[in-house]
């Protein structure tokens, strides 16, 4: 995907796309590819892919959430920053939360936020479930593009999200039903599953969007041990 082809494929979302975005863009990538060969951040590298299989996919979130109505969002997993560096480029007002696990992604991140001149971006190095423990209800939206199991993300995320605010996990094509008694555990609901294809054949993506409608108790989420060993 060239940078035609990228704008034309995000103006079909209803994104506009202008120079400020595709300038934050290109020093975006040159960041990943610099530091990927330091850390492994990620295994696609070529511009083209870049552009439409982390840029363009991380947009796509637009699908499921109107981000006019969004003030805080928190992604978890985040890696090198897909979703949610992306969704801040294009929607500046957002308050974003970044978690990772790795101090180096963590670092890799701050240098980002740095460059691009990003503005209220809270960089977590931490466990999700650890995070979560200690910022329940503080989010208009949790995303996760992470591997994990639905059930897992959930677990995760939806202590974090406020009440009647939502939860996207960013999925392939398995993995994307979820239990009524998750759900229930969970205080959730199943809003819609929005199933397309990315262009150029670049494969199916699935946006499962979760409502949080409750309140949900203190013991979630558990130690991930806990959810591996026993699954909700």
């Amino acid at each position: 995907m060239n940078l035609d082809e990228f704008k034309s494929e995000v103006n079909k979302l209803g994104v506009p796309v202008t120079e400020k975005e595709i300038n934050l863009l290109e020093k975006y990538y040159n960041l990943l590819i610099e530091y990927n060969e330091k850390i492994n951040l990620t295994a696609i590298t070529e511009k083209k892919d870049v552009y439409l299989k982390h840029f363009y996919d991380s947009l796509t979130l637009v699908k499921a959430i109107d981000f006019a109505k969004i003030e805080s969002m928190c992604d978890i997993g985040t890696g090198a920053g897909f979703p949610g560096i992306v969704i801040k480029i294009f929607y500046p007002n957002i308050k974003l939360t970044l978690v990772d696990a790795l101090n180096k992604r963590i670092n890799f991140l701050k240098e980002v936020v740095f460059e691009l001149g990003l503005n209220d971006v809270n960089l977590v190095h931490a466990r999700a479930e650890d995070y979560a423990k200690d910022n329940r209800e503080m989010f208009d939206l949790v995303t996760a593009r992470a591997v994990a199991k639905l059930s897992i993300l959930m677990e995760y995320s939806m202590p974090m999200v406020k009440i009647n605010k939502f939860f996207v996990a960013m999925k392939g094509q398995d993995d994307i039903s979820v239990s009524n008694r998750v759900l229930d555990v969970l205080s959730s609901k199943l809003e819609k599953v929005i199933c397309f294809e990315l262009p150029k054949e670049a494969g199916i993506r699935n946006l499962v969007l979760i409502k949080r409608v409750g309140d949900i108790s203190l013991k979630y989420p558990r130690k991930y041990s806990d959810m591996k060993k026993k699954p909700l």
